[in-house]
């Protein structure tokens, strides 16, 4: 055994231990002529480290023809997994697996060579051939998508996410894939442990990634959190997709946006000024549409809010976002009794319910006694029907202001962290530069509306996506 825990090539073998394989020859020293699967998974399991092997796999013969080779079967049809183990063999399992996956005439590989190579593999080594790590993820989906069960997808997807990268923060190809895969099968809450980590860094080097990668990782994730109900992260989300920096304004930053401001009138009662950086295009779109119509009748004006719902039900449908206006609807009157209490000191039932849109005094009761019960506003309510509306009592405990200290010295420490990294980097310094001489000029006028979610996820999964 050598030291990467791999077997030693035997003495016949023509390769150095010490000195990579030339691009033109393999480790075996045969021609490319003469390669065989056989010979591939000899070489996996006598290579001298991943680095040779890699560049193995790579060069012993044209794509088209390695990639036949790595799809097939050996003499016998002997499953050449069969040999091979995660541990001692991630590089060469990683290749066969993501070639099988692809190749339209191959044998698929069973569900527990995969589950159990995205469980075990070496990441270290799987590194060493990010694109391949790409294919894998592309090809898990599909092929769960072909055996008519997206679901078989989530476990090996969440095992290969989690070991892959460094850290969760590092985003990669395989983030948006896993995330859509969460949303399109409705199982949300397996998204939550990688959507705890926010992304802070990106390393090309790691992961092919795209711009559009970004976007669809983001969009897909407050999908996820929003249905979860889970809305300053799901805000936080939706702005990050909808306000990240492009050379133009994608599709998928509008839907973004569209949901964004559902999410807040939800939350907050309210939209928030748009992110600087968000593209001026997509503003002007919005404001043509109903989403900027039942965002300036909100809260007060209900009759208003119904029609426009009404009016645009299909529009609503079609984007996917009748069950946010539902819910944005719904929450319309406490968020107009709160901005009340902003005014007034004392006011009876039916007032409350002639300002809010509802006729039914009991109704307005019970819904003014259910948002002091949950704290939603501080208040008394009298036998006569009055209402008397005063300031929330400000609670602090000890345990609230150690954790928000804790978090502010994290991210104070990651924040610096990140400058310095920035300030490293050369490429930053130089467009930084730039843009201060171009801050006059604006981002380009069109969107780009073809790609808007990449290449990589297959399906229209954001029209599988509803909110009930």
């Amino acid at each position: 055994m050598n030291q990467s825990g791999l077997p030693t090539p035997p003495p016949t073998s023509a390769t150095s231990s010490t000195n990579p394989a030339p691009a033109s020859s393999n480790i075996a020293g045969q021609s490319a002529s003469d390669v065989s699967l056989g010979s591939i998974v000899a070489t996996i399991t006598s290579a001298p480290s991943p680095a040779h092997l890699n560049q193995y796999l790579r060069s012993c013969a044209s794509k088209d023809v390695r990639e036949v080779l790595l799809s097939s079967i050996l003499p016998g049809s002997q499953d050449p997994l069969t040999l091979l183990n995660a541990r001692d063999h991630t590089l060469g399992m990683l290749y066969i697996l993501s070639a099988r996956l692809h190749t339209v005439a191959s044998d698929k590989p069973l569900w527990h060579h995969i589950e159990g190579f995205c469980r075990d593999f070496v990441p270290e080594h799987a590194r060493f051939a990010p694109d391949r790590v790409t294919l894998l993820a592309t090809g898990i989906r599909q092929f769960a998508e072909a055996e008519g069960n997206l679901k078989l997808a989530i476990s090996p997807l969440s095992d290969l996410l989690v070991k892959y990268p460094p850290t969760l923060s590092h985003l990669t190809t395989i983030h948006p894939i896993f995330l859509t895969t969460c949303v399109v099968t409705r199982h949300f809450t397996v998204a939550i442990p990688v959507l705890a980590h926010p992304i802070t860094t990106i390393d090309l080097s790691l992961s092919d990634i795209t711009y559009h990668d970004n976007l669809t990782y983001h969009y897909a994730g407050g999908i996820a959190l929003a249905a979860l109900k889970s809305w300053p992260a799901a805000e936080e989300l939706f702005e990050i997709c909808a306000s990240s920096p492009g050379s133009a304004a994608s599709a998928i930053q509008m839907d973004a946006l569209k949901k964004l401001a559902l999410v807040q009138l939800i939350y907050r009662g309210r939209t928030s000024p748009p992110s600087k950086y968000m593209h001026p295009i997509l503003m002007r779109l919005f404001k043509a549409t109903p989403y900027s119509s039942f965002m300036n009748a909100y809260p007060l004006q209900r009759d208003q809010l119904r029609t426009i719902v009404e009016n645009e039900q299909q529009l609503f449908v079609n984007d996917r976002n009748l069950g946010l206006i539902t819910q944005a609807l719904d929450r319309a009157p406490r968020w107009a009794i709160k901005k009340l209490t902003t005014t007034y000191l004392t006011l009876h039932l039916c007032d409350i319910g002639r300002e809010v849109g509802i006729s039914d005094e009991n109704e307005v009761k019970s819904l003014i006694l259910g948002m002091i019960e949950s704290s939603e506003i501080s208040a008394e309510l009298s036998a006569d029907g009055t209402v008397s509306f005063s300031d929330p009592p400000v609670k602090f405990e000890k345990s609230d202001v150690d954790r928000v200290l804790a978090q502010a010295q994290q991210q104070d420490a990651l924040l610096m962290r990140l400058e310095k990294e920035m300030e490293r980097n050369r490429e930053y310094l130089t467009k930084a530069v730039k843009s201060k001489d171009d801050a006059a000029s604006s981002w380009g006028p069109a969107m780009d509306e073809d790609g808007a979610f990449g290449d990589r996820p297959s399906g229209n999964w954001a029209e599988d996506m509803s909110f009930a």
